[in-house]
């Protein structure tokens, strides 16, 4: 239980991609970690790419970065629906300025870019949204996990074991 005491922010919105919100959400969990689903306040339950649903625990205008020790934020084509929540951006670029843990995994990156916390950071994505992280300022790595202080990026479901174990590592300094 290396986590016990540690309170992580997964976002939602549909058309997440499953495993890049079950896998961490059930795996931080297992380390005993509070793991809170903020979704973007356009509904209660939001559903996965393959129509898996998720239930919404608080919406972002509900909660502030200061209630949590880092944020996670799913891949699949939710990020392009979550930054067009204002209280969902400004959640994660405040996570972001307050040093805090902010973990992102394939389409995710967008979140991080309409934050505007990638300029001259190393991360990794999903190859198709590499321009659009490389256009926001971010140096890009092809690799299964790229750290650069305290954030935390992977490209793609099969790299979340790698992805897990960093924000596992992040979360219990």
């Amino acid at each position: 239980m290396r986590l016990q005491g540690k309170k992580v922010a997964m976002l939602a919105e549909n058309l997440y991609q499953e495993l890049e919100i079950w896998y961490p959400l059930l795996r931080l969990q297992e380390e005993g970690a509070t793991v809170v689903v903020v979704g973007s306040g356009s509904a209660g339950e939001h559903t996965s790419k393959l129509g898996y649903p998720v239930k919404v625990d608080l919406f972002a205008d509900q909660v502030k970065a200061d209630d949590f020790d880092g944020v996670i934020i799913p891949g699949g084509y939710a990020p392009d629906i979550m930054r067009r929540y204002p209280s969902m951006v400004k959640l994660v670029r405040d996570m972001g300025e307050q040093g805090k843990l902010v973990a992102a995994i394939c389409h995710g990156g967008w979140m991080l870019a309409s934050a505007n916390i990638v300029a001259g950071r190393k991360l990794t994505a999903f190859f198709a949204i590499k321009d659009d992280l490389v256009h926001a300022g971010a140096h890009f790595y092809d690799a299964a996990v790229v750290v650069d202080g305290n954030l935390i990026t992977s490209r793609k479901p099969e790299d979340l074991p790698a992805f897990c174990r960093e924000i596992i590592a992040a979360l219990s300094r």
